[in-house]
């Protein structure tokens, strides 16, 4: 009996729930009060306020990850700057190529100009002096594991930039570098979507001091979750504790499989409690206005003034999209192998007002879901499901398990109840 039972009340709660949801817009708790043009700051520019560290996330590496985190500085210097139009804008005095330097380069070629007339200098691209394809150590990040007490990664310092929003709400971003990004598997084909350069990161939202809320970026897009919902590091309980996925280096707040953007579980991450990594005990810190970035005192005080400006490098931070002749290069339905380094973290819509950086393609009605618990993963890794979907894993026979998980996308389709539980 309750083989048939469980599975009808199942159809019946998604059904009802889709309906009864989609007319109602989802909560944004953000104040509206809040704004990057509110003059009510509470702190001033290349000022760190002490509560930004003692909530700092930590970060548990895929504990087979194969390309890990890297040192910004040793890695431009295996790079010259290339434009759209493949001239080398860099001359023999630029290198190695320094982060000082970075910031002040411009395309020579006539590339598009801005709204504000001026040169558009998102064509520039790090170009790799050697074959980043034979995974050299610089790609690798070889060795470069936290330190299995402390979580310190003495050769990666990551990057924290702190925006002040006004009425009491400040934004700490924690950046997250990585030399390579290797692209997911589809259908057991691929990688595809590989660039040079990774940038992920991380957003606490704090009001009057007090973090409300913790934001992951994922390809593109991400998640978020009340501040409260995350699971907190077993050695401070103010930390919270986000899991980087093998190869891409996406940030999710749960252990397992993780499927993004395509359903059927056909496009995933994986994510594990791999080596536990402590950013705020190596970072770079700045402030950020919306016009100025300001120099910070973090871990190693003085720093960023020897690294000079290097974040208004408005360029790619690796090697443009493989040429579709070029024999490492190959094409797929899904996407490309090889596409373009990323752009840097003042490209990361650092002003906004949600919390999340942007909506994804099939998000038209432009939701910026704050979840109440964890979206907890599947798979043999995978911790304590207690979404809906998890009365699938009781239903008997097995056939009619699949056809529940295939009407549903394999439990996708519940987060329309978990919405209300």
């Amino acid at each position: 009996m309750a083989g048939f039972l469980l599975p009808t009340l199942s159809i019946l709660c998604l059904i009802v729930a889709s309906v009864t949801a989609w007319p109602i817009p989802w909560p944004n708790i953000l104040s509206t009060k809040s704004s990057i043009n509110d003059e009510s700051w509470i702190i001033n520019p290349g000022e760190i306020p002490q509560y930004v560290t003692e909530y700092a996330p930590v970060v548990h590496l895929w504990s087979e990850e194969k390309y890990l985190p890297y040192d910004i500085k040793s890695f431009v210097s295996h790079f010259y700057v290339k434009d759209n139009f493949d001239q080398n804008i860099t001359t023999n005095a630029d290198l190695p190529l320094k982060l000082a330097v970075l910031g002040n380069l411009t395309a020579l070629s006539t590339p598009p100009l801005s709204l504000d007339g001026e040169k558009d200098t998102s064509d520039l691209f790090l170009t790799a002096l050697d074959n980043f394809n034979t995974d050299p150590d610089w790609i690798t990040g070889m060795n470069n594991v936290p330190d299995i007490g402390t979580g310190y990664l003495k050769n990666a310092p990551a990057v924290l930039i702190v925006v002040d929003k006004g009425d009491g709400w400040v934004d700490a971003f924690w950046f997250y570098f990585y030399s390579y990004n290797l692209g997911p598997f589809v259908m057991g084909a691929g990688p595809y979507g590989n660039h040079v350069g990774d940038w992920e990161h991380s957003l606490v939202r704090f009001h009057n001091g007090v973090p409300q809320i913790v934001w992951m970026s994922a390809h593109g897009g991400g998640s978020a979750y009340h501040f409260d919902a995350m699971e907190k590091s077993a050695s401070d309980q103010k930390r919270p504790v986000l899991f980087s996925a093998r190869g891409t280096h996406a940030n999710y707040a749960a252990v397992g499989q993780h499927s993004h953007d395509i359903p059927y579980y056909i496009l995933s991450d994986f994510t594990d409690r791999g080596p536990l990594w402590d950013p705020a005990q190596n970072c770079l810190a700045y402030t950020f206005d919306g016009t100025t970035v300001t120099h910070a005192n973090g871990s190693h005080p003085g720093r960023e003034e020897t690294y000079g400006d290097w974040l208004n490098f408005a360029g790619h931070w690796g090697d443009k999209k493989l040429s579709p002749d070029d024999p490492k290069q190959e094409w797929h339905v899904f996407e490309w192998k090889y596409i373009d380094g990323p752009l840097g973290p003042l490209s990361k819509n650092l002003l906004r007002s949600s919390v999340c950086q942007r909506s994804k393609w099939w998000n038209f009605w432009g939701e910026c879901r704050i979840r109440t618990r964890i979206n907890n993963g599947e798979g043999y890794d995978a911790e304590g499901y207690e979404g809906c979907g998890a009365i699938f894993s009781t239903i008997r026979p097995v056939w009619l398990r699949w056809i529940l998980w295939a009407f549903t996308w394999r439990g996708y389709g519940c987060t329309i109840i978990d919405r209300f539980l």
